[in-house]
């Protein structure tokens, strides 16, 4: 791939302040109002953003460009870029892109993040969840075979504590298992209401909502005792720090 406008140096992509294989980068893509968008990307930062975490975007992009066509260097005009995303900052306008937008990750690079993600999965299962039974952890390769067994499907993209609820119901079919649960209160101010509030649902089971007159939101979970840890750092992260969690 070697979009136009661009020097090529013994395989490498100059972009000015630092160099990416062209092999390494690839295409995160989105349509929006109508129009086709592109960004060149690390596969790696790509996908660690896609999976929650905070990145550096700047490392995150190959070329500090929005194309409507990578493949033929065509550019996108900053009106257009103005009128889907309401700002010409690049970083701001591909962190969108790629948050909701498609990443093309090779076949292999899918596949290894996805038995990570399973392997993380199964760790957390293991750590905070006991045989009713004996009262005993069960160990990560049990989980692992349990898995297996119950036909349990894992998403690379999303964080692996969002997704330990609906294995622990899979798992109950094929395994006697329980985990410790614990109510909170989550109380998220309106600037972070609108994308927080999907995650919320899948960290745990909603058992109230509100909608404030401010626009603020406030959320009644049950969630894994376990992972109450985690998912206070992330509600963290996603809100600068400005979230309210209580207990009960």
């Amino acid at each position: 791939m070697q979009p136009l406008g661009y020097n090529y140096t013994c395989g490498l992509l100059d972009t000015g302040d630092r160099m990416v294989t062209v092999d390494e980068a690839i295409i995160a893509k989105m349509d929006k109002d109508g129009k086709h968008f592109e960004v060149l990307v690390d596969p790696h930062i790509a996908y660690d953003l896609k999976d929650g975490k905070i990145v550096s975007l700047s490392r995150m992009l190959a070329a500090n460009i929005v194309f409507t066509d990578a493949k033929k260097g065509d550019k996108a005009s900053p009106s257009e870029l103005q009128a889907a995303f309401e700002t010409l900052d690049v970083e701001k306008i591909a962190e969108q892109i790629v948050k909701k937008g498609e990443v093309q990750l090779t076949t292999e690079f899918r596949r290894k993040k996805t038995e990570e993600k399973r392997r993380q999965i199964a760790a957390l299962i293991s750590k905070y969840a006991i045989n009713p039974q004996t009262k005993l952890p069960h160990p990560q390769d049990r989980i692992l075979n349990a898995m297996d067994i119950a036909r349990v499907s894992t998403d690379a993209f999303k964080p692996a504590e969002q997704q330990v609820e609906e294995i622990l119901k899979a798992l109950k079919s094929v395994l006697p298992i329980s985990m410790e649960e614990t109510k909170l209160t989550v109380e998220i101010p309106a600037q972070y209401a609108g994308r927080v509030y999907g995650m919320l649902k899948d960290l745990g089971t909603v058992n109230d909502q509100q909608w404030l007159n401010d626009g603020s939101l406030v959320v009644k979970l049950t969630v894994p005792a376990g992972l109450r840890e985690g998912i206070y750092k992330r509600l963290g992260g996603l809100t600068g720090g400005n979230a309210r969690i209580t207990e009960g």
